[in-house]
């Protein structure tokens, strides 16, 4: 009786305080609630289509950006692609100069000497010493009759080097998409990890005010108000840093893009899931050295010096050209130009007898550039097929990753949940609650990079087989 006596009371003074705290708790939204309630404005980043960047809303002040547009805008601004193509439009006149050999000479002259008449040069070169006072026009024609061959392997040396420049283009067209899709997807990636610390920051600010109020009505201690405190401090400094990392790197996708301006994106995914890798490294091989650009281009020019080096050869051989010349002579003297015109026509035979061995120097220089040029082709096979292997490699564990980490973001958002109800049931300290979240925003962002790292990956693997778009 005296027990049950003194039970009352306290059972009378406890209960309006425990309805009070009842009502305090009811009228608090949970995390979960807090939570859905901070990211209203910004889609949850743990569901299938927040993950996604081309589920956020664009600003209305930024222009949309896809990486089929980015890889438009670098091929179109860049200004490697530029330096590209006038190089390979410059290799194709050198082909032009190089064929004018061929072709004949036509050099028209006119000539007016005032002249002591009959006089002669007694100093000077060999060559005829009488001056005469004339006036005289005339054409002379010369032709390349046959060099045995050497011109016409300089034409054909030439034209591969025209066509390595070519491939060389191209390849610096790959470059550029290359480089396009890599600062699009890490901007990408970027943008993903600073919309997950902008959801951070509102919900553990929902959590804090939270945390606050019933401190403030002397349920929780302020242990739990300053864990809170530092939770919220945390994903603060982790929205400062993923700004950073995000104007850094649309800086870095600017540049690409080939514009100096501060151009600010919303950059859009693509919708579609990206596509399996290969099953085995070895395919994807064999198509890069079908038609790797810079491989084409190196063997192109190893062609070149090949056909340089037999011209160089060709240098010991002699040379047969037709000469002419034709012309009038209007004014002169009568005693020593009898008629008004002149004509003459021939066949000179050039041969090299003696040039200080500088032939043969040549000879054996070409010949051990087009042997270097070969090894270089060999060097150049070993590492494409090492850098395919290596790309493969890296895009089928990037492609087991997403799987991975999409798991870890739901077990986490799970145990997130476990955590806030027995944090509101007082099973548990906010310690554990902490941890959770911590754990869910590792999650999050752990998410995104793989997913983005994994198309970044397949887009290097395309540039390694050479099936850039």
């Amino acid at each position: 009786m005296h027990n049950r006596s003194l039970f009352l009371p306290l059972w009378l003074l406890l209960c309006p305080l425990a309805m009070r705290a009842q009502e305090i708790v009811e009228k608090l939204p949970d995390a979960p609630q807090l939570q859905a309630q901070a990211q209203q404005r910004t889609p949850p980043l743990n569901s299938a289509t927040a993950n996604s960047p081309n589920s956020l809303t664009p600003d209305s002040t930024e222009e949309t950006l896809t990486r089929q547009q980015a890889e438009q805008l670098a091929l179109k601004n860049n200004p490697r692609i530029s330096v590209a193509a006038l190089l390979a439009l410059a290799q194709k006149q050198v082909v032009r100069e190089t064929r004018s050999a061929l072709l004949p000479k036509l050099n028209g002259n006119l000539t007016a000497v005032d002249a002591e008449e009959s006089s002669r040069i007694s100093a000077g070169s060999l060559e005829a010493s009488r001056l005469l006072y004339r006036v005289g026009a005339g054409v002379d024609l010369n032709q390349l009759i046959t060099d045995f061959g050497r011109t016409r392997n300089l034409v054909a040396s030439s034209s591969y080097e025209a066509k390595a420049s070519q491939q060389q283009s191209q390849a610096t067209r790959e470059d550029i998409v290359l480089a396009a899709d890599i600062a699009f997807y890490n901007a990408l990636e970027a943008q993903a990890t600073l919309q997950v610390a902008k959801s951070t920051v509102k919900a553990r600010q929902a959590v804090g005010d939270q945390v606050n109020a019933l401190t403030a009505s002397k349920l929780k201690s302020t242990l739990d108000q300053s864990f809170a405190q530092v939770n919220l401090s945390q994903a603060k400094l982790l929205d400062l840093d993923s700004q950073n990392q995000f104007d850094a790197a649309m800086a870095g996708l600017n540049e690409v893009l080939g514009t100096a301006s501060n151009q600010q994106y919303q950059l859009v995914d693509d919708p579609s899931p990206p596509l399996p890798v290969a099953p085995s490294a070895d395919a994807v091989i064999a198509l890069a050295l079908q038609q790797r650009p810079d491989l084409l281009a190196l063997k192109l020019t190893h062609d070149a010096d090949v056909r340089f080096s037999r011209a160089q050869h060709e240098q010991l051989l002699p040379t047969i050209s037709g000469l002419g010349t034709v012309g009038i002579t209007p004014v002169g003297s009568s005693t020593y130009f009898t008629p008004d015109w002149y004509g003459a026509a021939g066949i000179n035979i050039g041969i090299p007898i003696f040039e200080g061995f500088k032939f043969h120097a040549q000879a054996a220089e070409a010949e051990l550039r087009a042997k270097a040029s070969d090894e270089q082709s060999r060097a150049l096979i070993n590492r494409i097929v090492r850098d395919v292997r290596t790309a493969w490699l890296r895009a089928n564990t990037a492609q087991q990753r997403t799987s991975v980490t999409a798991e870890l973001l739901q077990e986490a958002n799970t145990a997130l949940d476990l955590a806030d109800t027995r944090y509101r049931l007082g099973l548990s300290s906010i310690v554990e609650l902490s941890q959770a979240q911590l754990q869910q925003t590792q999650a999050q962002i752990a998410e995104a990079n793989a997913r983005f790292d994994y198309e970044a990956d397949l887009a290097a693997l395309r540039f390694q087989s050479g099936s850039q778009p």
